[in-house]
């Protein structure tokens, strides 16, 4: 693969193309394997290795990044730029991924003050069992701290760590340095010992071990600890750490027909909950594929049209890769297309400085055979850690496209129903199996001779089968149509049956609308036309005679030149018909009717309309979705609280600009909260969201008191797209400017306020247990309510699952509330949490996360995904964005 080969470059666009309703993801089953894993590894030796190799010739030229990274790639960065630097301690032989046990910070306590009891009792009672394991200590358990000095000062933290593991007769086998700081399980007679030893060069020095203090149970130092010493059990019983996780690499599940591996392992943390400490643990999977780049590469160039350098940057920068020699996974920043693999670097190699290849050195370092010597190379590029110097000048790795092997799922994979398929019978594991394999984990724990040996040594054990607790089941809504009001199945929560035939809520007749679409469709098109008025009458929706545009070719010019002739002030709807999903075009389309003319559109794939047998659902869904879009209503629930406001407010990244976010935030203007009002702000990195929420809640609430003669007496903010490292940014920050801009719209006005972070992303699971023991386990019901036990103390939080899925295990989501003057009790914050679910307008049931959160992350990918400006504000009072 050389840097002069020339391709043909073919215009390949991602997924995009239909409006049509589907299942919300934030909806439907548990994730698949995760895509990306988080984390570059760290590695701070060139290449891949974690020797003091050096860093790349200095004479070799850095060309710019390429193209950004697909949307996928791009959440992985914003989780692992979350992360800290590493912090050893250990024997040394401990790896600096397991000694990122100082990542564990105090998290900002957050629960309002006049907040004494969060526990709500509204439902009736259910049993759980969660994914947690109580650790225990036993009566003797106590942990010691002392600092370790020596004189003359080593430098080296192997010779330090040496020099200690040398007198373990005296401190014990049992015990965990970091180079200063030892942490044992006993006091030491003295408050200071010390110790003449000899190094193997023959140099005398002197060791200090001085006592500093008891460690408190509930200090940071102790979970620091606590996760140190599950990590070494985990080495103990054969697993290995690949990004943050633990895999058994040894078992990995092939599946050969699509050239994947799966490695099983288990995600783990060990933290302070609401009265004890636990263990948290969940089966994961790494999924692996068998292809290295460098096939990759090849496959590509002979696919590719037009520029093959470009193409595979574009395909490449920001995936994360899995070198197979080490076991460490890292990001594609750049590709450099004029270095290869028989270029050297100097540096010190093995205790000697001089010149090597980078063939030589993964042959003498892992037993490497390179054989492609045109092969461009990878650079991985480490992040700068303030305050620690890099072992590389650059900061950069090369890494070799024959020994880097893909992770993660591409578009076209996720679009082959028969992998995804092969890959849920791995993944998506049901609660019973579950439990079982949680189980079996603590169970090989303490079976393990070493492992249980360590824990012995720090008087720690872990309960061997999993928490079991009690719930709530939230009462099922009521679902309101314009005639009609009904109950749904309270294991499935959908109401798609029951709402058929019925007038929705409020609508909007569709007089003036266009529809484009090839000549190839014309038959599709005549279809869905006829039928959109069949579906939509019964619905209480009055369709007209479409202006039909049939295009001769289906080029992108072709579809907006045509728009744009028959756009007018009276155009209520632009739908257009497209021959393929292609990314490129639905952007141009979506551009033009959010941006310059600005008119709701709905964009369909030819494909979906083709299926005849299931026109009347697709049209139906479609139908719900044009009436939304125009400002109309599906269906309501009761909502008592009256003059209110919510809010959903997300985060995305722009998939044109690398560091840039799109916030996106919605705000409801209606008493049922069914009606909204969007704006769009942009953030860079490093920048906070605040300007752009404030000038977005100025403008919300001034559109309220157009609509309402008066401005909300309560407003509640859903604040989603919040990591666990920017919840102290919100708390001191966001949550003043937002409050500061109520003096903006009225001298003195101050509304009852709120504010909840929703989080999706959480490693908690909730089973239903149905009988008296753990066996007979099954998804809990929507509604399912815990404010115990796997709480935060420090937190005014909850657990809700809202909703049913079909296979697998259901992800609940957690709320914590993190400044209120509401005057809401728990009951009516998880109740009205639990209503704002059900108003989702693009599924008949109810979704993952409240309707406002959902809209905001939908305006906000769309935005950041298709449009990368602003939406014009002639859109903001609709659902433009279904």
């Amino acid at each position: 693969m050389t840097g002069r080969a020339r391709g043909r470059s073919r215009g390949r666009g991602r997924g995009g193309g239909g409006d049509a309703a589907r299942r919300p993801g934030e909806g439907a089953q548990e994730a698949m394997p995760e895509q990306a894993p988080v984390g570059r590894g760290r590695s701070r030796g060139p290449p891949p290795a974690q020797t003091a190799a050096p860093a790349p010739a200095p004479q070799q030229q850095q060309r710019p990044a390429a193209a950004p990274p697909p949307t996928e790639a791009m959440a992985a960065m914003s989780v692992r730029q979350e992360q800290r630097p590493p912090v050893g301690a250990g024997g040394p032989g401990e790896q600096r991924s397991e000694r990122r046990s100082r990542d564990i910070q105090p998290e900002p306590a957050t629960k309002p003050a006049h907040i004494t009891d969060k526990k709500g009792g509204t439902g009736g009672k259910v049993s759980l069992v969660t994914n947690h394991f109580r650790l225990l200590t036993k009566t003797d358990f106590g942990v010691y701290q002392y600092n370790v000095s020596f004189n003359p000062e080593m430098e080296s933290k192997r010779l330090r760590v040496g020099l200690l593991k040398s007198q373990n007769e005296t401190i014990g086998q049992v015990h965990a340095f970091d180079g200063m700081m030892l942490y044992l399980p006993k006091r030491l007679p003295e408050a200071v010992t010390k110790f003449n030893l000899t190094t193997r060069n023959g140099e005398a020095v002197e060791m200090t071990i001085m006592f500093t203090n008891e460690i408190p149970k509930d200090s940071p130092s102790m979970l620091q600890l606590y996760n140190i010493i599950f990590r070494r059990i985990l080495k103990n019983i054969g697993m290995q750490q690949v990004g943050r996780n633990y895999y058994h690499i040894k078992y990995p599940i092939m599946i050969d027909k699509f050239k994947l591996e799966l490695w099983p392992g288990y995600t783990t943390s060990i933290l302070p909950y609401e009265t004890e400490v636990l263990l948290n643990a969940d089966v994961s999977h790494k999924l692996l594929r068998q292809t290295t780049v460098l096939e990759y590469l090849y496959e590509l160039y002979h696919s590719v049209r037009g520029d093959f350098h470009t193409e595979a940057s574009k395909k490449l920068v920001g995936q994360i890769i899995l070198t197979r020699y080490n076991n460490k996974t890292y990001r594609i920043d750049d590709i450099k297309w004029d270095t290869y693999p028989s270029h050297t670097f100097h540096g010190r190699f093995k205790g000697v400085e001089r010149d090597i290849s980078y063939v030589e050195y993964y042959q003498e370092t892992y037993e490497k055979t390179i054989s492609d010597m045109d092969q461009p190379m990878l650079v991985s590029r480490l992040k700068k850690i303030p305050g620690q110097k890099m072992r590389i000048p650059e900061g950069e790795l090369f890494l070799v496209p024959e020994l880097c092997f893909l992770t993660g799922l591409t578009d076209e994979m996720r679009n082959d129903f028969m992998l995804m398929k092969d890959l849920a019978v791995h993944t998506k594991v049901d609660p019973k199996t579950r439990n079982q394999s949680l189980v079996r984990f603590m169970q090989s724990i303490n079976s393990n001779t070493e492992a249980s040996a360590e824990l012995a040594g720090w008087n720690l054990e872990f309960e061997k089968s999993t928490l079991h607790l009690a719930g709530r089941v939230l009462p099922t809504e009521k679902i309101y149509q314009k005639t009609k009001s009904y109950s749904y199945d309270p294991k499935t929560a959908d109401w798609s049956r029951e709402m058929r035939g019925n007038p929705l809520q409020s609508t909007v007749n569709l007089d003036s609308w266009v529809l484009l679409f090839t000549k190839r469709d014309s038959g599709n098109a005549k279809d869905f036309e006829q039928t959109l008025k069949k579906v939509c009458g019964p619905m209480g929706i009055r369709v007209a005679d479409a202006i039909g545009c049939a295009l001769n070719d289906d080029r992108t010019e072709s579809y907006l030149e045509t728009i744009k002739q028959n756009y007018s002030n009276n155009l209520q709807m632009v739908v257009t018909i497209l021959t393929t999903n292609r990314k490129d075009r639905y952007d141009a389309i979506k551009k033009l009717c959010c941006l310059e003319k600005p008119v709701p559109s709905q964009v369909i794939v030819g494909r979906t309309l083709s299926k005849k047998q299931m026109l009347m659902s697709v049209c139906t869904k479609i139908g719900i979705q044009l009436n939304c879009k125009l400002g109309g209503e599906a269906w309501a629930v009761e909502i008592p609280l009256k003059n209110t406001m919510v809010i959903g407010i997300d985060c995305y990244h722009d998939s044109s600009m690398k560091g840039r976010s799109v916030g996106g935030f919605v705000a409801s203007t209606n008493q049922t909260l069914t009606k909204y009002y969007s704006k769009v702000s942009f953030q860079h990195t490093g920048m906070e969201l605040i300007d752009g929420l404030k000038t977005n809640m100025t403008a919300a609430l001034r559109k309220f008191n157009d609509l309402n003669g008066n401005l909300p007496e309560r407003i509640l903010i859903f604040r989603d797209g919040v990591g666990d490292g920017q919840l102290k940014s919100v708390v001191e920050h966001e949550v003043p400017q937002l409050k500061g801009s109520f003096n903006e719209v009225s001298s003195g006005y101050k509304p009852k306020f709120s504010v909840i972070i929703v989080k999706k992303r959480i490693s908690a699971r909730l089973f239903h247990k149905s009988g008296s023991d753990a066996v007979n386990l099954s998804n809990p019901p929507p509604g399912t309510i815990v404010d115990t036990d796997i709480t935060k103390k420090e937190w005014f939080d909850f657990f809700l699952v809202s909703q049913s899925v079909r296979q697998g295990t259901v992800s609940p989501t957690h709320y914590n509330v993190i400044e209120d003057s509401s005057g809401l009790t728990p009951d009516h914050f998880q109740r009205l949490t639990y209503k704002l679910t059900h108003l989702y307008y693009n599924w008949p049931g109810t979704v993952r996360v409240p309707a406002p959160c959902q809209y905001a992350h939908k305006l906000a990918f769309l935005v950041g995904q298709s449009l990368h400006k602003a939406p014009s504000a002639e859109l903001a009072d609709k659902l433009f964005f279904l």
